[in-house]
């Protein structure tokens, strides 16, 4: 039998992926913990994060119940809420990407926006002391 040209190409892929299997960080369980909202992952490398459920795309409106019903998808690399139909990679997640580009782009223009009373308090009271600083140009 004779080698084909692609046996040394699968063998090269075969030796990446186990490398990447052997080095990077899967999850090994996940969990959702209603009391705090968080899922915590545990790492096959023995290392272990926890996010805000409601942060990721298509989760924010889920139940307590939907949320618990997590499992893990590609050897480690993704995690996924089949009824849900949400599924997202753990590297993501330790990065902190919680979904696509544009769902990034809206989370981070709301960041910090509040309404609460106390945020409104604040405001008045920085009011009465003249407001915000002008700013200063140097020279």
């Amino acid at each position: 039998m004779t080698k084909h040209w692609a046996d040394d190409q699968f063998a090269a892929a075969d030796a990446a992926g186990a490398k990447v299997l052997a080095f990077e960080p899967r999850a090994t369980a996940a969990r959702y913990f209603a009391d705090s909202g968080r899922v915590e992952v545990e790492l096959s490398n023995g290392c272990a994060f926890a996010f805000p459920a409601r942060m990721v795309e298509g989760l924010s409106t889920a139940s307590d119940a939907d949320l618990a019903a997590i499992s893990i998808i590609g050897v480690g690399f993704g995690l996924e809420w089949e009824a849900l139909d949400v599924q997202i990679t753990v590297t993501g997640l330790m990065a902190g990407v919680f979904g696509t580009e544009r769902y990034m782009a809206e989370l981070a223009r709301r960041a910090g926006r509040s309404r609460s009373p106390a945020k409104a308090a604040a405001a008045r009271a920085n009011g009465t002391k003249g407001g915000r600083p002008r700013k200063v140009a140097l020279s």
